[in-house]
Parts: structure tokens; sequence; C-alpha cells
């Protein structure tokens, strides 16, 4: 947030531009110009929809803004972090020596950053260090023994998906012979759409589900299937096993026990630095870009100088008729012999 100071020559612009749209409000009434008097409400209209418009989007733009930096914050922080135990890892092992535990210390230091991860990030980082906003984070997972190619073999099947207990309503897919990959796709996801649930195709071919991260721990541990006996035998409601996606980065897989396990530990960090490098570029970009979507849906603030106020005046002042009384006694009002006075006794 920028807290921009406005000078006093500023103010005194902004009231020279009011006196200006009186002086030309009153000429118009004057005059009798209907079509001021019929553009006048269509415009205020118009703005008050433009300003509750930008109200709303505001809102949701401030939102993103602030998920951008929050996470550019935590993945600065990471990165700090893991160039440190970076250099720790390297003075160790080029001297075969190092401050007691100190590794181990900046191990354990971004395994607990690295957990705080969706908290610190306002749920819009997931696992693999998409950035998601404005939608939360996802957890990717598969189901065991729903392949692709189970589905596209055997016979017709209704499955029927619960997530949450018996109580849940069940989402059913039918199966049939013939149908290709994205077919088998569309209908797993429309079916478990209401459930939290997504679906798509994963680069191998294979059925990729996915639910947001604060929604996969009652997902894993409740969703339960029933078939008809052909691709799951008891024919009857059972849990499922599912697997998460495994994350971009796992520390408790960090050891430093002996050499090699340090070498394979700076190996591991040096790949981790990369991907954040790579997580930070991402979401500047998409900071940048809520960033110019603000500075565009600001209305046009129309600048007006001095020099332009006076030309209005003197143009003003010299037509005669009541333009000309107007300007001069507008710019008149306040004026007393008290300030006339005090201002020739400048130096």
């Amino acid at each position: 947030m920028q807290i921009v100071q406005t000078s006093s020559s500023s103010c005194v612009a902004a009231k020279g531009a009011g006196t200006a749209r009186v002086v030309d409000d009153a000429s118009a009434a004057l005059n009798g110009s209907a079509s001021a008097r019929s553009e006048a409400p269509a415009a205020r209209s118009s703005t008050a929809s433009l300003k509750r418009g930008l109200s709303n989007w505001d809102h949701q733009l401030q939102g993103e803004i602030s998920n951008a930096q929050q996470t550019l914050d935590y993945l600065e922080r990471s990165s700090s972090q893991l160039q440190a135990l970076k250099s720790e890892l390297a003075a160790k092992l080029a001297a075969r020596q190092g401050r007691e535990g100190q590794v181990e210390a900046r191990v354990r230091q971004f395994s607990n950053t690295w957990r705080q991860r969706a908290s610190a990030s306002g749920g819009t980082l997931d696992a693999q260090l998409s950035y998601t906003s404005p939608q939360a984070a996802q957890q990717n997972f598969s189901i065991r023994g729903l392949t692709m190619a189970s589905l596209q073999e055997g016979p017709q099947e209704v499955l029927a998906f619960s997530v949450g207990g018996a109580n849940q309503a069940l989402r059913s897919v039918n199966i049939e012979p013939g149908l290709s990959e994205s077919e088998i796709v569309s209908r797993f996801d429309r079916a478990l759409m209401p459930s939290g649930i997504g679906v798509k195709l994963g680069e191998n071919g294979e059925l990729v589900f996915s639910t947001s991260e604060a929604g996969w721990a009652n997902v894993r541990d409740s969703l339960s299937v029933r078939g008809s006996g052909i691709r799951y035998p008891t024919g009857q409601m059972s849990r499922v096993r599912t697997d998460a996606e495994p994350a971009a980065i796992a520390p408790e897989e960090w050891h430093t026990g002996d050499v090699e396990a340090l070498r394979a530990t700076l190996q591991q960090v040096v790949q981790a630095l990369a991907q954040l490098q790579a997580a930070r570029s991402s979401v500047s970009l998409a900071l940048a870009q809520a960033t110019g979507r603000v500075a565009r849906a600001q209305p046009v603030q129309v600048s007006v100088s001095m020099d332009t106020l006076a030309e209005n005046f003197t143009e003003k002042a010299s037509q005669p008729g009541y333009e000309s009384l107007l300007a001069i006694s507008s710019a008149l009002v306040g004026i007393s012999r008290e300030r006339v006075v005090a201002l020739l006794g400048l130096e």
C-alpha cells in the first residue's frame, strides 16, 4: 500500500477545477441548454455505477495483491534460509568440518518454514510451488485401482462415490465400453465436482484427482466407492486408498550423517533453490498483472495546471456579460481588505 502526499498546489488546482466546473454549469443553466440538463443525470448515474463496480472489483484485486505480496515474502524467506543452508553444507564438505550442529539446525529451520507454506501464503501456494490465487491451493492425488486402462476395459459399470460418510449424497459415474480418455475424465469431473473434487488427464494419460488442500484430509479419510462387483469386487461401499502427489520439496528426506548424505542433501538444496526462484518469478508476474489491472481500473484523473486556470480566468473575464461577472466574483470570494494588506506586506 502506498500513501501519496498531496501538495498544497494540487489542492489549489483541485479548487480551481471546481470553480471552472461551477462557471460552466452556471453558464449552461442560464443559456437553457437542454442537452446539458439531460446528460447530467446520465453522467452521474454512469459515474455512480462505475464507482460501485470499481469498489466491488477493488476487494478482489486487493486480495490478489495481498496474497501475492504475502507469498513473495514467504518465498524470499525460504530462499534466504536455503542459501544459508547451502553455504553451511559447502563449507562442511570442503573442510570436512564446520560448526557443530549448524547444518542440522539449518535443515530444521527450513523444515519448519516449509510446513508453514499453506498459512504463510494465504493458502495460494501448493505443494508443487504453483501459485493459484485467487483460487485456493489444490492437492492432487490418485485413487488406487482406478486407472485409465481399467476403465476402458471390461463391461459397463456404475461407480458410486461418497465423500464425508454414509449420510452424504452419492455421486455416480457410468462407465461403458468404447469411452475415450476425454469422455471418461469429463464424466468423473462432472460427477465429483459437487463434492469438491476435480478430475483431469495427467501428462502420462492417467487420471489426476484434485481437491483443496484444506479439504484434503476429509477426502483422504472418507472417500468411498461402490461398484457392481467388476472393478471393486465386494459390490459394497468401501473406502478407497488414495496417494497424494509428492511435494516439490521434501526436507524430511535431507540427511547429514555422512559425506555422501551431505552431498545428496546439497544437490537437493540446489534444486529446491531453483524451484523457489521459478515460483518467485511466477508470483512476481501475477503481482505485476494484478497491479496493472488496478491502474487500468482507476478512473482517469485530469490534472489542471495553474497556467491553464489562469488562461481560463483571463478568457472568461475578458468577455462582456454574465460569464465575466461570474468569473470575477468567484475569484474574489473570501478576499478581504486585511488579506490584501497582508499579502502586499510580504517581501
